[in-house]
């Protein structure tokens, strides 16, 4: 007992690290596999780092045997960097990714069976394997010329995204060929695309071609086949780490197993509660059956919280227990209270980005304030305000595909077209998108046509048309005509309904796979980007402007700025402030996530679980913000939202009533006895009623809020004034603005 003893006193009067009797059990307990589930800010990264050190200065351990493996580079070089600093003068140990680890065995491999390979993603200088200028092969330069040649039609970038995620989540699940078609993908052909992608890495080119994933699945099979090698590693490490273990996949804990199959001094971190990547193959499952893997195991729980104040913690503790496939653990902490989770809802879209710009612009401290959203798209609206605002900001994802995407080039050419409707080539790009019906056969005798003429005079003249057509272009080439000179906002409305392009995307998604709500999306940041513009040319150079600005936030990590990011990448870090946006049913949980079977409990654990982990990113501050509605249409806030305000408010009970006359669900929320109808246009927030507003009671119908004290409200209706507890009226949804 004098040798733990002495380690952790000496170590807290060295480097003040203090650790709590869970840490210490994790650092002492050596041998034989171990399970250590740490909750978001229980200190698991100090732990490894301290059992580690443990491992070197108490039992003597060679470093060099000492493995510790992670699922991202950052947070290799993250504990590589605090490694250093806890143990200045102790030789380093191997932290490396799963990636490259995988890397190294396959290298070994083509080696020794005389092998030449290349690898055909990333960036090869780093991995040492060639020089990428050499050649044009490129895993995504590849699957667009399969794609091409087997569907017809170019690949979008949405669409190759899915496909690379589609051929990564079956590598890392390890699903055997005759499988394959039961993964769901939207991608047309993408299972053929497959197929005919590993023939090609296989015997298309005088080398064997290899992606990051074929790394992996390649690193599995050797050290299941050749035996040599297998002993080679095993006999190299005496003592294994793995951190992360919540992304790891099916292919990446196989890789693992093997490693220590001999000595099986394995030590598993994760939080089962943060598995968030399913899509890309992680298998959180194989936490919940470790034991069965490794009958031996001890599995520990660090439940205490250091980061988050007790506010954040018990809620955040009380809404991750709704899923059921977990382990049971009850997340504390012992900081004292500060702030209570602060929930708004706005009554339209665009107040969000306009109340975080006032409320971030008086903090003192920019870095150390977050907003999390769950896709990209939604940082797209929120550049353009805080830009406008000169507030600046740090984008984790930044991603300039936005400006890139065709939807939004469409718009720019239908815009060109409304100075000069004597480019052909313009009309080209967009000729099968408005409602001229222009055939591709029609499209193709224009161009033969060079006489500087309006395109559209050029087709009624000189083109073959069908009867329906002279009307449709004729009315298509006023209105062109009459966009000239308009404001962008009132343009791209005209575009959408008018010349018919938001029907031709309805179109193209039934057609190729689309998501709908995806495309309308772009067109909607497009329209909140053109509001207060006066001409095309400033919406185009502001475009331009914006695309500039995203490029040069990713170069803004560490400065005194805000950081933007979704709820994916937001894991691991930490803020006093997070506000947590567009918390709307369908945005999370999205419509697949409320799809039946086990597969849709699954997602929508999962979809939980991804809200945990944005909640448990604040330290003293959350606020989660929603809005009534969004581009014309009313929207309900995220059920997720409902559950925290019940957790906050235990009378508040939220009930899910089946609408026998339509395929709907209702809400209703009960508050001690009563029973109300939930309304998704209820006022909220204190803070959005105002003297002289329009409102409407549940019971006393049409009203005029005369005062507010911050208690009571005191409101003329039909019937004569009242006065009422305005707390019992947010609570309950009474109010709701006319």
């Amino acid at each position: 007992m004098k040798v733990r003893k002495d380690f952790f006193i000496r170590k807290k009067n060295e480097i003040g690290v203090s650790l709590n009797e869970v840490q210490r059990s994790a650092v002492l307990q050596t041998e034989g596999p171990l399970l250590l589930l740490a909750s978001p800010g229980s200190g698991k990264t100090t732990t490894i780092i301290m059992r580690i050190g443990y491992l070197i200065e108490e039992k003597q351990i060679d470093p060099a045997r000492i493995k510790a493996v992670t699922f991202s580079k950052a947070s290799a070089n993250d504990m590589k960097e605090r490694f250093k600093r806890f143990f200045p003068h102790l030789p380093p140990v191997d932290f490396s990714t799963i990636h490259s680890f995988a890397f190294e065995v396959v290298r070994d491999h083509f080696r020794k069976t005389g092998v030449s390979y290349q690898i055909i993603e990333g960036d090869l200088k780093e991995l040492g394997a060639g020089d990428f200028k050499d050649s044009p092969l490129h895993k995504k330069i590849i699957l667009r010329n399969i794609f091409k040649s087997i569907v017809g039609e170019n690949i979008t970038d949405d669409q190759l995204d899915e496909l690379t995620t589609y051929i990564s989540f079956i590598k890392n699940k390890m699903i055997p060929l005759n499988k394959w078609e039961q993964v769901k993908v939207d991608v047309p052909e993408a299972e053929k695309i497959f197929r005919e992608y590993e023939a090609f890495k296989k015997s298309g080119y005088h080398k064997l071609l290899l992606d990051y994933d074929d790394m992996l699945a390649n690193a599995e099979h050797v050290l299941e086949i050749n035996e040599e090698i297998l002993q080679s590693y095993q006999d190299r490490y005496d003592y294994v780490l793995t951190d992360e273990s919540q992304d790891t996949s099916l292919v990446q804990h196989a890789i693992i197993e093997k490693l220590v199959r001999k000595h099986q001094n394995l030590c598993v971190v994760a939080d089962d509660d943060q598995s968030i990547y399913s899509w890309r193959g992680a298998e959180p499952s194989y936490l919940l059956n470790f034991k069965q893997v490794y009958p031996n195991a001890n599995i520990l729980f660090m439940e205490q919280n250091y980061r988050s104040t007790k506010d954040i913690v018990d809620v955040a503790n009380q809404f991750i227990k709704q899923n059921k496939n977990r382990y049971n653990k009850n997340m504390f902490t012992q900081n004292s209270s500060h702030h209570p989770i602060e929930i708004k809802s706005f009554p339209n879209y665009l107040n969000q980005a306009k109340y975080l710009v006032e409320e971030i612009r008086k903090a003192d401290n920019l870095a150390e304030v977050a907003v999390l959203y769950r896709n990209n798209s939604s940082s797209i609206a929120l550049m353009n305000e805080f830009e406008r605002a000169g507030i600046p900001f740090y984008m984790k994802d930044a991603d300039n595909r936005f400006f890139s995407h065709w939807v939004v080039d469409d718009i720019l050419n239908f815009m060109r077209m409304t100075f000069t409707d004597k480019r052909t080539d313009i009309l080209e790009k967009i000729h099968l998108k408005f409602n001229g019906y222009i055939s591709r056969k029609q499209m193709e005798k224009l161009k033969e046509i060079h006489n500087n003429e309006s395109v559209f005079d050029n087709l009624l003249k000189f083109v073959p048309l069908q009867e329906y057509q002279v009307k449709l272009l004729t009315e298509s080439k006023e209105t062109f005509q009459e966009m000239k000179g308009m404001p962008p906002l009132h343009a791209i409305r005209v575009i959408r309904e008018r010349l018919g392009y938001e029907k031709s995307i309805e179109k193209m998604c039934e057609r190729l796979g689309f998501r709908k709500e995806y495309l309308l999306g772009i067109l909607n940041t497009l329209e909140e980007i053109a509001i207060g513009l006066e001409t095309m040319e400033e919406f185009a150079s502001r475009l331009k402007y914006l695309e500039s600005v995203l490029k040069n936030a990713r170069f803004k990590k560490g400065q005194n700025v805000v950081t933007f990011s979704t709820f994916h990448s937001s894991k691991g870090l930490e803020f006093e402030r997070v506000y947590m946006i567009d918390l709307i049913d369908g945005i999370i949980p999205t419509s697949d996530d409320l799809k039946n079977g086990a597969a849709g409990e699954d997602a929508m654990e999962e979809a939980v679980r991804l809200f945990y982990v944005g909640m448990t990113r604040a330290k003293k501050h959350l606020e989660l913000i929603s809005y009534k509605e969004r581009d014309g249409k009313m929207v309900q806030e995220s059920p997720f939202v409902l559950q925290v305000r019940k957790i906050i408010n235990p009378e508040y009970e939220i009930m899910i009533q089946e609408d026998t006359t339509s395929s709907k669900t209702k809400r209703a929320i009960k508050v001690g006895k009563t029973t109300i109808p939930y309304n998704p246009n209820a006022i909220r927030d204190q803070k959005d009623i105002t003297s002289g507003m329009d409102i409407k009671h549940r019971v006393f119908g049409h009203g005029v809020i005369i005062k507010s004290d911050g208690e009571m409200i005191e409101v003329r209706f039909a019937s004569g004034v009242k006065n009422l507890a305005l707390k019992t009226c947010l609570e309950m949804g009474l109010l709701e603005q006319v």
